[in-house]
């Protein structure tokens, strides 16, 4: 019989996991912003699986407090298992939990957790909502948050052929001249990826715009 699932638990599940050598370069590798257990991301997952099978899920009604307390934790892995916590209710997010999407970007915000929300879940929920979804998207490029931003331009990672390429260059052309480098990285990143599905379209808008050096270096790389 499965337990109520509670934060101390969680807790619980962790914590014996705790390694103090093996925080140290992971601390280091997110540039001191975070403290770390020290638990890499393959035995994370199976520790998250396993509380899964041993904890009952909170209600969907319940998740966004258990998500967001998850978040107040200190140490990183814990934001991790807030995200993937997030993303076991991915069927039954819609537009109106976009909102409290931003609210985790925009909080503790850095590259690995921003870039897992994008694509993976703000992704989902746009796909699946393309009008209303994509009006959000539009006011998420104009934020005064550069991660909410980035968000912005990396929903459609994974798009593929259903891309919206009108409001992929768009949002992209709204920040080609910013000169922080996690914009700069993502519009190269995402048309990389987008260059996968339809190459010429991606070298000619290349071409034919403005972009960062680095922007540019990342959209063309993969071209001979």
């Amino acid at each position: 019989m499965k337990t109520e699932w509670t934060i101390a638990k969680v807790k619980d599940y962790m914590e014996p996991h705790r390694n103090e050598e093996k925080a140290v370069p992971m601390i280091k590798y997110m540039k001191n912003h975070f403290p770390f257990l020290g638990i890499k991301t393959p035995e994370r997952r199976m520790i998250f699986k396993t509380m899964t099978k041993e904890m009952e899920l909170p209600t969907f009604e319940d998740m966004e407090k258990e998500v967001w307390a998850l978040f107040q934790l200190e140490e990183r892995e814990y934001h991790y298992i807030a995200i993937e916590l997030l993303g076991k209710y991915k069927q039954q997010l819609t537009v109106k939990n976009l909102s409290y999407c931003q609210r985790l970007i925009e909080t503790k915000s850095w590259w690995d957790s921003v870039d897992y929300i994008a694509p993976k879940i703000v992704g989902d929920i746009v796909m699946s909502n393309r009008y209303q979804g994509e009006d959000v998207m539009v006011e998420w490029a104009k934020s005064s948050n550069m991660w909410t931003n980035r968000a912005s331009i990396l929903h459609q990672l994974k798009y593929k052929e259903e891309t919206n390429e009108e409001l992929l260059f768009a949002t992209i052309e709204r920040h080609a001249a910013s000169k922080e480098f996690f914009l700069q990285k993502s519009i190269g990143w995402v048309l990389r990826e987008y260059a996968k599905t339809r190459p010429k379209v991606v070298q000619e808008f290349v071409g034919s715009h403005t972009l960062a050096p680095l922007s540019k270096r990342e959209a063309l790389k993969h071209f001979k």
